[in-house]
């Protein structure tokens, strides 16, 4: 008999082996014949609507994803493209456009977890993605492109991204020392100062268990304990004093450039940001980064017209080509297999993105993966429980 903890195991191989098959799409090789560029080759959308409304994450994503695909694809249509920068409160709002009975937004961007609820929920429209999506530019089909970031039937996965840590190079009162180990944000003694932690249970559970002695492939089976959670939080409370909580990813690297916290954990490309594009005194904690996918969901119910103008554009944002064009911009990296060896320099900075990818080998010494079913299945008892913690 098949058990819960082994389907949480079995999805951790999967997800494992496909992050190394893209950590060795980073490593040097003879680029490959691509195939012509979908861009000379985008047909007419006949039927379609002339707008949409993208909810998507807002900042240096947002904008990779603007000069990417989005101004590209406007380009091409001429179509009005709308933001609404709420990801982060997706599956609430989709919710209350459903029982309203009126859905504003064509097209969301969210981690795997929430597109796995909005699935469940039937918030998202489920997709064929061998009708819906084009080819790997190297001949691969759509299922053996994105392989197993396909993670259920309304997920149209962009990048792979990390949650880690940034900190300052420059505190005096830590004495030419510089942490390496994940475990050194519960280290107030040898790293004194604030540290910023995303207000969400999602990431800091884990990182609290690996740093109270659970080993990382237990993560999710001690959490699925009736005192799991408890211990995570118990040890949480160790430096719940220190800590400055976030709700939006640009905020660790404004608090680290105005000197309000010495460390804090927020999603790589931001910190690549202010480390590569504003220069300031900031590194990298790889250690233990927290892996997990991003990428579209469709909300159900589209007329024909919308859903037509959405497929029409997802089939151009998601190829080979697009998806590597977003790595230029951020250092995230392609979900598609074959834009991975794509990824080349920075289009601004001319940096190799390669070693500020979250796929390194280099930065994949230790690391922890988002378990999407398991999530799913908690997200709301324990965001409860965690919001009330918070709130003592």
């Amino acid at each position: 008999m098949t058990t819960k903890n082994d389907q949480l195991g079995e999805t951790r191989m999967r997800i494992t082996k496909l992050l190394g098959s893209a950590a060795l799409a980073l490593l040097p090789m003879a680029a490959p014949v691509l195939a012509q560029d979908a861009a000379t080759e985008l047909p007419p959308c006949d039927g379609c609507s002339d707008s949409m409304v993208i909810m998507s994450w807002g900042g240096a994503y947002q904008n990779s994803q603007l000069k990417a695909y989005v101004e590209p694809y406007q380009a091409l249509t001429g179509i009005t493209v709308t933001w609404d920068e709420s990801s982060n409160e997706a599956i609430a709002k989709l919710r209350a456009a459903q029982e309203a009975g009126n859905m504003p937004y064509d097209l969301v961007d969210v981690e795997g977890p929430d597109s796995q609820r909005a699935c469940d929920e039937g918030l998202a429209a489920e997709i064929d993605f061998d009708e819906a999506l084009a080819p790997g530019s190297d001949g691969s089909s759509v299922e053996d492109d994105f392989g197993d970031s396909l993670i259920n039937d309304c997920f149209v996965p962009q990048i792979y991204f990390s949650t880690t840590f940034g900190y300052r190079t420059d505190v005096a009162e830590w004495n030419g020392q510089t942490p390496d180990d994940i475990c050194d944000i519960f280290d107030t003694a040898t790293f004194p100062g604030k540290r910023s932690l995303q207000a969400s249970p999602k990431k800091n559970l884990e990182w609290a268990l690996v740093c109270d002695g659970v080993p990382a492939d237990q993560v999710y089976d001690v959490l699925d304990t009736p005192e799991g959670v408890d211990r995570a939080l118990a040890k949480l409370d160790t430096i719940k004093d220190d800590v400055i909580w976030w709700t939006a990813g640009a905020e660790t690297p404004q608090l680290l450039a105005d000197k309000e916290v010495v460390m804090g954990s927020t999603y790589n490309g931001r910190l690549f940001s202010v480390i590569a594009e504003e220069k300031q005194p900031v590194a990298m904690l790889w250690d233990y980064e927290n892996f997990d996918f991003d990428g579209w969901i469709v909300p159900a119910g589209l007329d024909e017209a919308r859903m037509n103008r959405v497929m029409h554009f997802l089939r151009f944002a998601t190829d080979t080509q697009r998806l590597a064009d977003q790595a230029k911009y951020i250092a995230y990296g392609p979900a598609r297999a074959s834009s991975q060896p794509l990824v080349s320099t920075h289009i601004d900075l001319g940096i190799e993105m390669a070693p500020f990818m979250p796929t390194n080998p280099d930065n994949m010494k230790n690391y922890l993966v988002n378990n999407i079913e398991w999530w799913s299945d908690h997200q709301d008892e324990v965001e409860a429980k965690f919001q009330a913690w918070l709130g003592q």
